[in-house]
């Protein structure tokens, strides 16, 4: 097998697997530390706005499933929109991690944003006009890793909380 080869995650021997291929040499059994250091970069490319940075943290096949997209997103050009459209509506978001967990192969964070909505929001699929408020958010994510590289990745934005603060329903 190819260095690089995603497991589904479904199968139940994906573990067995997993050692197979690493005592091969063909695959990379990341540790904890290496986890982290995946999850920092992730997390600094956010607040520096880099969307290109954040995309070449996955893997060549990944699924990204949001709260507030319609379906999953599979392809580079689908993070990058949705990256830059968080960067679009807040052109000043910072964000910082509260707490995380490290496990075996992933990694769980919760995530506190802070921003003005000075530019259009998508949500929901739609796209709404810049409010000018300030918000301060929070979000929970999953993502588990293999080879070095994102395979799946799980966002929970607290979008009702968001759209409170926005005025865009009832608080």
């Amino acid at each position: 097998m190819p260095r690089g080869v995603t497991l589904p995650v479904t199968d139940p021997c994906r573990r067995r697997a997993r050692a197979v291929v690493a005592a091969e040499g063909w695959w990379h059994e990341m540790n904890r530390d290496e986890l982290a250091q995946l999850d920092d970069k992730g997390m600094a490319a956010w607040d520096a706005h880099k969307s290109g940075d954040f995309v070449g943290l996955f893997a060549d096949r990944f699924e990204w499933i949001d709260d507030g997209t319609p379906a999953p997103m599979r392809s580079t050009d689908e993070i990058r929109a949705y990256v830059d459209a968080w960067f679009t509506a807040f052109p000043d978001l910072r964000t910082r991690e509260t707490n995380r967990v490290i496990g075996e192969d992933s990694v769980a964070a919760e995530v506190e944003f802070t921003g003005t909505n000075t530019g259009p929001i998508m949500m929901g699929g739609r796209q709404m006009p810049a409010t000018g408020r300030a918000v301060t958010g929070h979000a929970t994510y999953f993502a588990r890793a293999e080879d070095g590289k994102i395979v799946e990745f799980h966002s929970h934005p607290d979008a009702a909380g968001m759209m409170a603060q926005l005025g865009m329903m009832p608080s």
